[in-house]
């Protein structure tokens, strides 16, 4: 319930402006993380493509996988590490893929069969293409997150907290206006009274 003042009407006033002020940069920020999510959906689905090329590349050398040189091919696409280094985007920290470190090959090269070399690399190529797909994945949830809690303050200020403010704002003045106008009415008669009773008493 606010009260019908002067003081709580500049309060609302006062108010008002700061929404009406925040309201453009909440609304800027919101555009700004749609376009990063789908930015980002794009980039998903562009590695996402780029690792099917190579997993059906890879699917060449799987009747080699049974070859007893196949237990070196895996030991060495193993990962160490994953470097991940952290962006701010729209006031947010968002994952962004660095590196990976993979195991010391545990092959030799000269004694390794030809195919080897081509297999550890195409395995290689599509492990970092995985990481790079959750690493993305894990950056459109983030933004995904945020635009929702931006888009929630954004439809507050426009539906609600504007409005509320404008409605409360009207409300005062007309009480205040009223009050106004009860107060020279009231002044006039009062005028009147006093005039009537000068006049009675000249009499």
């Amino acid at each position: 319930m606010i009260k019908l003042t002067k003081t709580e009407l500049r309060d609302q006033q006062v108010k008002l402006v700061q929404l009406q002020k925040y309201l453009p940069t909440l609304q800027l920020k919101k555009a700004l993380l749609q376009i990063e999510v789908n930015q980002t959906q794009h980039e998903i689905e562009h590695l996402v493509l780029e690792f099917n090329e190579i997993e059906s590349q890879i699917r060449d050398y799987s009747p080699l996988f049974s070859d007893r040189d196949a237990i070196d091919l895996f030991s060495s696409v193993k990962i160490a590490q994953v470097h991940k280094t952290i962006e701010n985007i729209a006031g947010i920290e968002i994952p962004v893929f660095g590196k990976i470190d993979f195991q010391d090959e545990s092959y030799f090269m000269f004694d390794a069969p030809i195919w080897m070399e081509s297999a550890v690399l195409g395995v290689k190529k599509m492990l970092i293409l995985r990481e790079k797909v959750e690493i993305a994945k894990e950056k459109k949830r983030a933004l995904e997150k945020e635009f929702r809690e931006v888009s929630i303050r954004v439809n507050l200020f426009e539906k609600i907290m504007i409005p509320r403010a404008l409605e409360n704002i009207k409300k005062i003045k007309i009480f205040l206006g009223d009050q106004q106008l009860a107060a020279v009415s009231q002044a006039k008669v009062s005028k009147k009274k006093i005039l009537l009773r000068e006049a009675n008493n000249d009499h």
